[in-house]
């Protein structure tokens, strides 16, 4: 991957998004999430430092959840079978994901009730 163009890498990055969409559920659920609480912001019309706020939850979560798929795809791939130690790795990667999406509730109902205020 060194020593690329960066349009060569981003098209790997992109890709990558690609494949997680398409094969992953919770990819999706986490996207459908995002456009709902974007076109919330839309109708809000909050300040934009609560745009950036929640854009930059939005991001984490989804970045977390694009982790969470590569760290899952790599362990099944190279241990197929089931085994203790793979199985507290693939909840640790979604207890990750998990704490993210709480993170992001909160500021998004933080969002809400400063918007309610004003």
């Amino acid at each position: 991957m060194k020593h690329r163009p960066f349009r060569e890498r981003l098209a790997f990055a992109l890709a990558g998004i690609a494949e997680a969409f398409r094969g992953e559920s919770s990819v999706r659920v986490q996207v459908a999430a995002a456009a709902l609480v974007f076109a919330s912001l839309v109708a809000i019309r909050p300040a934009p430092v609560w745009w950036a706020t929640v854009a930059l939850t939005v991001a984490l979560v989804l970045a977390a959840e694009l982790f969470n798929t590569s760290l899952e795809r790599m362990l099944d791939h190279l241990h197929p079978e089931l085994h203790p130690a793979i199985r507290t790795a693939k909840d640790c990667g979604a207890a990750a994901v998990l704490v993210l999406s709480a993170a992001a509730i909160c500021v998004y109902v933080a969002m809400l009730i400063d918007a309610w205020i004003e």
